[in-house]
């Protein structure tokens, strides 16, 4: 799974030449060394055929949902059962994101006990998590955009398996405007195009266990 991520990058301008977005929308929250479920962060879909980044919550919250708190629970989308389960099904061939990101923790545990790593690109390039989003209408009115990250099976994954059995998405920027864009059959794109990034591209470092806690976001997390 992937329950916390990392977005250090704090230049918006370097977003925007990166993922050729054309619009930004709300106030942006960069420089981040512990995002966590249920906060506001950057996210790029089509809206309206522009690339477009603006602030997400991130845990789905279905748009036919009664409360908000079934968000906690669909923080990721497990790529198996996109094309099965109700909540995916419409948002896979409408509602397709990418969360922008530079790395993602996982915890593994040996013989001195359970602590955290930190999987990054290699060079700490930016990537994207392939995502879903939905609007919910809260009570009050007011609407809420919210997200999940796909996640698929690490067994294929030299790196990862050896420290958790499910890893997120990581889309090429080859294929990032395709899972935008595409009006490809939704099982298509998924055989396309949501694959797991290839160890080779990848790399990764012990950190701090000040990562346990979200109160926690500052650089020191990194060392």
């Amino acid at each position: 799974m992937c329950a916390r991520y990392t977005l250090t990058q704090k230049n918006v301008e370097s977003l925007k030449s990166r993922f050729k977005i054309e619009e930004i929308r709300g106030e942006l929250k960069l420089g981040r060394y512990n995002i966590a479920p249920t906060q506001n962060v950057p996210v790029l879909f089509n809206n309206g055929g522009k690339r477009t980044l603006a602030p997400f919550r991130w845990g789905l919250i279905p748009s036919w949902a009664k409360e908000p708190a079934i968000g906690t629970k669909m923080i990721n989308a497990r790529v198996e059962t996109l094309t099965e389960k109700v909540s995916f099904k419409h948002l896979l061939k409408h509602n397709r994101c990418m969360a922008i990101a530079d790395g993602f923790y996982e915890w593994t545990t040996d013989g001195s006990g359970k602590y955290p790593m930190r999987f990054t690109k290699k060079n700490s390039d930016l990537f994207a998590f392939a995502g879903l989003w939905d609007r919910w209408n809260a009570p009050n009115g007011t609407e809420i955009r919210t997200f999940t990250i796909i996640t698929t099976n690490s067994s294929p994954h030299e790196l990862i398996r050896k420290h958790h059995e499910r890893m997120p998405l990581i889309l090429t920027e080859e294929t990032e405007g395709l899972w935008l864009q595409s009006e490809e059959n939704p099982q298509i794109l998924i055989e396309k195009i949501l694959q797991p990034l290839p160890s080779i591209f990848m790399e990764n470092q012990r950190v701090s266990t000040l990562v346990n806690s979200p109160r926690n976001d500052s650089e020191a997390i990194l060392k």
